[in-house]
């Protein structure tokens, strides 16, 4: 059993998120070792002298995460080390460098707003604009010349520091890499490690990365895959999140925190069933984290990268959280990789834009971050809230589904409704819809994204009976138009 010695700030609140920070950090820095027993939640309550669902919702957290299990009879441990989360990580071979030529891919028409676009009329101007000031009246003029591809040291420091600190990562600065947003992440990430092959041909004899991709998917990653020169290999997704027991391929591609569009979360079976995978065949994991910051029910599960820091390459965004067209993101990645991405990153364009690097790295290093992202997570869980009553008061055929996160809902159709009828419909109203089918590598049922992030919640019961009147072929009253 482990003594364990647990520091809780009370002043700070947060008591389960900071038992979980001391275990996590314990069981990463080896003083909890793997397979060692941890107390029971209400004799560690007693310890500390906190309420015993405290711990329950720390060692859940944990568990979620990879890094604990609990059985029936045993009680909870720290992940056993003939786990393969808890394994060795395996030499990593080399990316083979190919051809550099790739296949056209299908046209994608621009939409300049999706269902996953924030409220921007929320946009912190005053708070961006002083921290704007601030940097053009303290960075030194040579700051303002070409710098390291990978990012300006000051926001890749403040970057290591919240992603250890939200989303559980395990990152240290030199091993970040600032890009334009997660899109141009995921193709840095691609391109490095499928050495620039030729997209579907096999090249001296080798052939291209095989990525396992999560189905659905977002139908504008597609392209931008095939570009690279790899082969997109579809792993259905269900109420647990991607299955990749059976999947083949060098690699794959998720969205743990909040699948996409189908709104799951990748349970802890499947958690480990994918570290398993990964280990077993010396894969990596790409992990888009594009909205993990609005979780409404709970704190956000722990990214994957903070399990497995060796076999994940992690890729973020501001676009979610602050605006798309700030075009600010990163990648982190093992050494190897990380270094690889910054070479590739100064041969594509010599970097992001460094006034807006020190901008975002004030914002972070003042605060001014969390507190925009606790605001907006207050008022999307009221949009969000106010559109499902809706739809469940005029419109409870219309099944949601997915976790309570994100900027979108995901709506499964009744009987009698298509995809593209609804989306025509809704664009009437004004709302922000898109169909999953042009998602799907296989067939699924009928079902839409809605995105409720720019829909007030005042305005949610008239949007859906809105919907609801053009889907019944009805005619709308006065009254509805003014609505």
């Amino acid at each position: 059993m482990a003594d364990l010695h647990i520091r809780i700030d009370r002043a700070k609140g947060g008591i389960a998120g900071q038992i979980a920070s001391e275990l996590r950090d314990s069981i990463r820095g080896g003083r909890l070792a793997p397979g060692t027993r941890l107390p029971a939640t209400r004799d560690l309550a007693a310890d500390l002298q906190v309420s015993r669902g405290v711990v329950v919702e720390a060692y859940e957290q944990l568990v979620a995460e990879g890094f604990l299990v609990s059985r029936v009879g045993v009680g909870t441990q720290v992940t056993p080390a003939n786990t393969p989360q808890r394994a060795a990580a395996p030499p990593r071979p080399q990316p083979v460098r190919r051809g550099t030529a790739s296949a056209s891919p299908s046209p994608v028409p621009y939409h300049g707003h999706r269902p996953t676009s924030p409220d921007l009329s929320h946009f912190p101007r005053e708070r961006w604009l002083a921290a704007v000031r601030h940097v053009l009246t303290t960075v030194p003029s040579d700051a303002l010349d070409y710098g390291d591809p990978g990012g300006v040291p000051e926001l890749r420091e403040e970057l290591a520091g919240y992603l250890r600190r939200v989303r559980a990562a395990d990152v240290r600065p030199e091993n970040l890499i600032v890009v334009s947003g997660v899109a141009q992440g995921l193709s840095l990430a691609l391109h490095v490690m499928a050495g620039h092959m030729m997209a579907g041909h096999v090249v001296n004899g080798q052939r291209p990365l095989r990525l396992a991709v999560e189905d659905p998917t977002s139908h504008r990653q597609v392209p931008l895959i095939k570009r690279t020169g790899a082969h997109v290999l579809p792993v259905p997704v269900d109420e647990e999140g991607i299955d990749v027991r059976r999947a083949g391929g060098d690699a794959v591609l998720v969205t743990p925190a909040h699948q996409f569009p189908t709104g799951v979360v990748l349970s802890p079976a499947r958690r480990a069933a994918l570290m398993e995978w990964a280990y077993a065949g010396r894969r990596l994991i790409l992990e888009d984290d594009y909205d993990a910051e609005f979780r409404f029910d709970r704190d956000p599960v722990g990214c994957l990268q903070g399990l497995a820091p060796d076999r994940v390459i992690l890729c973020g965004s501001v676009s979610k959280a602050l605006a798309p067209g700030l075009r600010l993101g990163w990648v982190a990645a093992p050494p190897d990789l990380a270094e690889a991405i910054r070479r590739a990153r100064g041969e594509l364009d010599l970097g992001s834009p460094v006034i807006d690097q020190y901008a975002l790295a004030h914002f972070l290093r003042t605060g001014a971050y969390d507190k925009h992202l606790r605001r907006m997570r207050r008022e999307y869980r009221r949009r969000r809230d106010a559109l499902v009553s809706a739809l469940a008061a005029e419109l409870p055929e219309v099944r949601v589904r997915g976790i309570e996160a994100g900027l979108h809902v995901y709506l499964e159709l009744p009987d009698g409704w298509d995809e593209p009828r609804t989306v025509r419909a809704a664009a009437e109203l004004g709302l922000l819809v898109e169909a999953v089918g042009p998602m799907r590598r296989t067939p699924g049922p009928a079902a839409v994204v809605m995105g409720f992030a720019r829909l007030p919640a005042h305005k949610a019961e008239a949007a859906v009976r809105g919907l609801k009147v053009r889907m019944s072929g009805q005619t709308l009253t006065d009254r509805e138009r003014r609505a």
